[in-house]
């Protein structure tokens, strides 16, 4: 490969050769057992994703499946009416009404059963205290909230009445939600006293104060009674959710809606100061969400699913809320971290509602491993079929103990790929079909079109790395930046488009690599490929083969400023429990990532920590291991969950001896 050719492309060095096969006691009662699913979608793309739609409940039928005339502006099922309260609600209480929709447990300990028919009551009557209120359709409303049931309920009580919901994770600063009700221009914001985190309260009554102070648009607060902290009550603005929604009638008459018609506003940040409002509308929404949820995690009336996600996030709104209650599933919530009160609380949620389906990121997964075997293996776990990932690549040493550990070596897993944009996943085994290799997304679902492609555009070959995109639309699409079309077209279509040729790419702003099999490997963000020596390689692949060593729990990795090379491989690791770093431990890691990757990827220098900066929702921060490597002031800390672990990071590379120059 020339020069020219490495500028164009990521370099595809990690090479996993393990590969896992569905099971046969679970293939025998898979959705889907055959390859058939991805021949029918290619088939008629469109015809098949009205085939989908069907189980949906709609008041009226669609007129066009796809209006893609004015690209990138997509619009699904046109035409069609309806209101997701009433897929996700009304027909499971009509023929299922005892289900349970999810069990809650509070990080204290309490917890509560909520049928779909209790769900339903409580439900409207929340959308009753909110047209109380004075809202109406098209409103939009501010969620901030920790992790208790009338969190969903106020999203779906908004979603009843043709609201517009915003929900902010309840782990973000007072200035972060400031900037959203702002955006948003919210006339009402629904929060908590506190949040549980850790056994200690988070004030969210007087971090929604400081931000509504700081806004012009907010009419009404409603305030869940969860701690018991002591809160600063407006009166005429604010109100109790048990004053006012408790004595509210328990029904009420879903809004009609458009199938275009805005369902939720989430921010992402971006690379301006400015959060991005994606846009996401109702029909195609979830169409999309409920398709992928049914058969990525093989879906049946006698499962307990959990993701472990918050529903502050995109995982939480589609994979806890929308996709499970439109299945008719049942659901686990909790409320707070996996640590409190002891390392093995996840697995004794597991062991207590026997869940047959988990669905958490990789970063935990990497954090259990550090925590060491002994807390998993204290519980039963046996109930697990279905194990899966979200919100980063996994490294194939995790994605095997997860295998091993957590499910016994008998359950396969689906590694799924999506984002906030996204709405819904678009790469994934199907489980009752996909042989899967540790680390790998696999395959493209039915019906969506992606490739991997260099600077130009064009497709890479197989055994090659480049930019992910999406080469058509897929029905849960966001539909534009809230506010801001333009921003919307040069942030996610301006990069590989040629609107001149009727060529529409969409940018995931992600790398990946394709293997000699065609499997997709994500490499993660763009902007964390690091250019050594002219070769563009994926911080990921490094971090993967640090992993790999049986002595490291996590790895994050960095590209520093070198004259020489352009740019030196910096690597802070975190050993497993019991495993002291010295010089001949880093001498040992950098031949490991030889071996395993190739020379060029050997980490310049290595800096042990205890802990990775880490963001509240468990995104490695790399912005300011770059600042450290690189020995500049630090950027913002604020949205880190663990601040006081970036100036140790930093005293300890300060004083750095192992530096390979």
């Amino acid at each position: 490969m020339t020069g020219d050719e490495r500028e164009r492309t990521i370099e595809a060095l990690f090479d996993e050769q393990r590969q896992f096969p569905p099971p046969s006691w679970f293939k025998e009662q898979a959705l889907v057992t055959t390859e058939d699913i991805y021949k029918a979608a290619d088939s008629d793309v469109e015809g098949w994703w009205a085939k989908q739609a069907d189980s949906v409940v709609w008041r009226k039928r669609w007129e066009k499946v796809l209006d893609w005339s004015d690209p990138p502006f997509a619009k699904w099922f046109v035409g069609a009416k309806l209101n997701i309260t009433e897929s996700c609600l009304d027909r499971h209480v009509a023929e299922h009404p005892d289900r349970v929709a999810y069990y809650w447990e509070g990080e204290p300990g309490d917890t509560r059963t909520i049928t779909y028919a209790d769900l339903h009551a409580e439900v409207c009557q929340a959308a009753n205290a909110l047209v109380e209120l004075g809202l109406t359709k098209g409103d939009r409303v501010a969620i901030y909230m920790g992790m208790v049931p009338e969190l969903p309920i106020a999203l779906l009580a908004c979603a009843r009445l043709g609201l517009v919901h915003s929900v902010v994770f309840g782990g973000f600063s007072a200035d972060a939600l400031a900037d959203r009700i702002e955006d948003a221009q919210a006339k009402a914001v629904i929060t908590c006293d506190g949040a549980w985190r850790a056994g200690s309260v988070i004030p969210l009554k007087d971090m929604a104060d400081e931000a509504i102070s700081r806004t012009s648009s907010v009419e009404s607060v409603v305030v869940v009674r969860r701690c018991g902290n002591e809160v600063n009550m407006l009166e005429g603005r604010d109100h109790y959710w048990h004053d006012l929604v408790y004595r509210q009638p328990r029904s009420i008459d879903a809004v009609e809606c458009d199938s275009e018609d805005l369902l939720y506003l989430l921010y992402t940040s971006g690379t301006t100061a400015k959060p991005k409002g994606i846009v996401h509308t109702i029909g195609g929404y979830l169409v999309g969400t409920s398709f992928t949820h049914r058969y990525v995690f093989d879906i049946h009336d006698d499962d307990v699913y959990w993701c472990t996600a918050d529903i502050g996030w995109v995982t939480g709104h589609s994979y806890i809320v929308y996709a499970p209650l439109a299945n008719g599933a049942t659901s686990v919530i909790y409320e707070g971290v996996p640590q409190y009160p002891d390392k093995d609380r996840f697995w004794a949620i597991v062991e207590r509602y026997k869940v047959t389906k988990l669905y958490t990121a990789p970063t935990a997964i990497r954090t259990f491993m550090k925590w060491g075997d002994e807390y998993p293996a204290r519980h039963d776990l046996s109930s697990l079929k279905l194990l899966g990932t979200v919100g980063e690549p996994i490294n194939p040493e995790a994605w095997m103990w997860y295998h091993e550990k957590i499910g016994g070596g008998r359950c396969p897993i689906v590694d799924t790929w999506w984002q906030t944009e996204t709405g819904q996943i678009l790469i994934s085994p199907l489980p009752g079909v996909t042989t899967t290799k540790p680390g790998s997304a696999t395959f493209p679902l039915p019906g969506i079109a992606a490739d991997v492609v260099d600077e130009a555009g064009n497709s890479v070959p197989l055994g090659s790395g480049g930019y992910l995109v999406l080469k058509r639309p897929w029905p849960a699409m966001l539909r534009t930046i809230y506010g801001d079309p333009g921003r919307y077209v040069d942030t996610y279509w301006r990069r590989f488009s040629k609107p001149d040729e009727g060529k529409w790419v969409y940018f995931a702003g992600d790398g990946a690599k394709r293997d000699e099999d065609g499997y997709y490997w994500l490499l993660g963000r763009v902007d964390d490929v690091m250019n050594v020596s002219g070769h563009r390689i994926s911080t990921l692949e490094v971090e993967s083969a640090l992993v790999d060593h049986p002595a490291v729990a996590e790895a994050a990795v960095v590209g520093r400023a070198d004259e020489r090379t352009g740019q030196a491989i910096a690597a802070f690791v975190t050993l497993k429990g019991g495993v002291s770093g010295d010089d001949q431990l880093i001498t040992e890691l950098r031949e490991h990532v030889s071996n395993k990757i190739g020379k060029i990827a050997r980490p310049a220098s290595i800096v042990f920590t205890d802990e990775l900066p880490k963001t509240r929702s468990g995104k490695i921060m790399r912005r300011l291991l770059r600042d450290i490597s690189e020995r500049r002031q630090l950027g913002d800390v604020t949205t880190l969950a663990n601040a006081d672990v970036v100036h140790e990071i930093a005293e300890q590379a300060s004083n750095l001896s192992n530096s390979e120059e």
